[in-house]
């Protein structure tokens, strides 16, 4: 709720209201496009997720983020999970890691190239539900476009021993996948489905889950998402919700001054 109530009160700044095209990783898919965020904006996350996997009481996260675009075409962002364990004594509550990453876009898209990103993410044990050891992983992202429709290819692999993996945003091992979006302009909406290919570890077997999501630009500076996904063979998530809200915003010392 501190989070949210910090989301309202942020000072804005005049911003084009096409927030909602804007796929971030987990938002409310797994895959995310090719553009980071605008230079000198702050985008501020608060994201909830729960999923279910067959035999357990689930895990519910809130998954709190910070973005900030640092120079063109490249923004630094910082996760910092938390996450409830349903357990048969009880729930645990806990930190599930401290996420720090880097997006650079490479190019908008062209006649002949889509357009291109790589994004590096360090994963640091914090918290009692972090799991173990740091991990590196580096991610791939293509994206193009026909009219109102977009396609979007992801592809991410971990560095790193296959030690137990965070409660909440894990540092998979490997995973691949795309998504198609739609966008309804008058609605100010945008709907999402994807389907990937997720490995946790070196030990586990092979998870092919798909989700629909949707994205809303409830203000000029505000967007919410829905999403749901599901498994499509015996292993991965019986089922996951997300629910979030984002807020662009920017602060005025941290502006090029005018000449």
């Amino acid at each position: 709720m501190l989070v949210i109530a910090a989301l309202l009160g942020f000072p804005a700044v005049a911003r084009a209201q096409l927030d909602y095209r804007n796929l971030d990783d987990d938002r409310p898919t797994l895959i995310e496009d090719a553009y980071p965020v605008e230079r000198y904006a702050f985008e501020m996350l608060a994201p909830w997720r729960f999923a279910r996997t067959s035999g357990t009481r689930g895990v519910h996260s809130f998954v709190p983020e910070l973005e900030y675009g640092l120079f063109s075409n490249f923004n630094l962002g910082l996760k910092l999970p938390i996450s409830r364990v349903g357990a048969a004594g009880g729930s645990e509550w806990g930190i599930s890691g401290l996420r720090v990453f880097g997006f650079y876009n490479f190019n908008t898209e062209g006649r002949g190239l889509p357009a291109l990103a790589v994004r590096a993410d360090a994963t640091f044990p914090v918290g009692r539900l972090a799991g173990e050891g740091t991990r590196v992983t580096a991610k791939a992202v293509a994206t193009r476009s026909w009219g109102k429709t977009r396609i979007h290819l992801n592809a991410a692999y971990t560095l790193g021993s296959d030690r137990p993996l965070a409660a909440a945003d894990p540092a998979n091992k490997w995973w691949l996948g795309g998504a198609v979006d739609r966008t309804l302009f008058r609605q100010s909406t945008l709907l999402i489905a994807e389907a990937y290919a997720l490995r946790s570890t070196s030990s586990q077997p092979v998870e092919l889950n798909t989700s629909l999501g949707l994205r809303y630009q409830w203000t000029p500076l505000m967007v919410v998402d829905l999403g749901i996904a599901r498994r499509l063979r015996s292993t991965g998530p019986d089922f996951e919700v997300t629910l979030g809200v984002s807020r662009a915003f920017g602060l005025a010392g941290l502006l090029p001054k005018r000449p």
